[in-house]
Formats: structure tokens, sequence, C-alpha cells
């Protein structure tokens, strides 16, 4: 039984190293997965009949992925990353390849708002974000915010679609590589 051993861990590291080579090319290459695509269970209704829909980024592998390697937002979309309780939010754009408009919220309203917030193709990159905790931070395409008439101080109330639950909604996001 022991001479199979070793031979069992050989194999077993030539099917692990099979299983890195082609990560390892695709990194190379440049190519970071596939983007996390979420579905809408949320929306946030800026008058009757003007609501913006919202994947919601409701764990922290969902918020870590955002909108990472996603083609830019059409008009009335968007994504939510709640934080409960609130907190502090930092927000980059590594990885993310269309400018956005990044709205943190506050007690119901929209404390901040950092616009037409560029892609950083290269590390490091600056972060984004008030000082004082958020209970949210909304993401939209550059520009959405002041053609939504969007500023500091305006009113958000975001809903949950369905069973009223973000969680029980949204599928398990992808695994990172």
């Amino acid at each position: 039984m022991r001479p199979a051993a070793p031979r069992a861990l050989a194999l077993a590291g030539l099917a692990l190293a099979g299983l890195l080579i082609p990560t390892a090319a695709l990194r190379a290459r440049g190519d970071q997965g596939a983007p996390q695509v979420l579905p809408i269970t949320a929306r946030w209704c800026l008058a009757p009949q003007r609501c913006i829909e919202l994947e919601v980024a409701d764990t922290p592998r969902r918020q870590a992925l955002g909108l990472q390697l996603r083609p830019p937002l059409p008009p009335l979309r968007g994504m939510w990353f709640p934080y409960e309780p609130p907190a502090p939010a930092r927000f980059w754009m590594h990885r993310t390849p269309a400018a956005l408009d990044m709205l943190f919220v506050s007690s119901g309203r929209v404390l901040a708002i950092e616009a037409d917030v560029q892609p950083c193709p290269r590390l490091p990159c600056p972060s984004y974000g008030p000082a004082e905790p958020v209970e949210g931070v909304l993401e939209l395409a550059a520009g959405e915010a002041a053609r939504l008439g969007i500023t500091a101080g305006t009113p958000v109330t975001i809903e949950p679609l369905g069973s009223g639950s973000f969680r029980d909604t949204a599928p398990p996001a992808p695994a990172l590589d």
C-alpha cells in the first residue's frame, strides 16, 4: 500500500497542475473570467412610473465582484450594495470597464455622489466614498444621476421585488479564480 501513496500524490499533483495552468494562461492573456450578472431583485422609484431596476450585491463576495468586467449599464439600471449595519464604504474601479456614478446612501437619502468615475485599468487605483458610514451604495451608468436629477439629499427607498428578501431571490455569485 505504501508504494501507491507516492503514485497517488503524483497523479493528484498532475491533476491539480492541469487545473491551474489554464487559469494562469487566462490571467496572462488578461482574461479575468466571466462578469457577475445578478437578477433584478429590487427597485428605486424616483417618481411613479420612473424606477431604477437594481441587481443586489448582498453578500461580501457579490460586493467584491460588483460590476467588474461588465459592459455599460443601460438607463434605469443599477446595482445596490446594502450594508447592515451601516459602515464606511470605499469603492474603486479596477477591472470595471465602463464609467459609473456612485451614490452613497445614509439615513434614507443620497449622502454623496461620485459622478462619472472613470475605469482604472492598472493598480493602484483610487478609491471613492465619504468618511461617514453608509447604509448602501448605488452604482449607475455615468451621467445617469444628473440625467435623472439625483442630487445629495434625494430620498432613497429601495424596494425588494418578489419575496421581499434580497438574499432569497439572488443566485450564488460565480467563484473567483
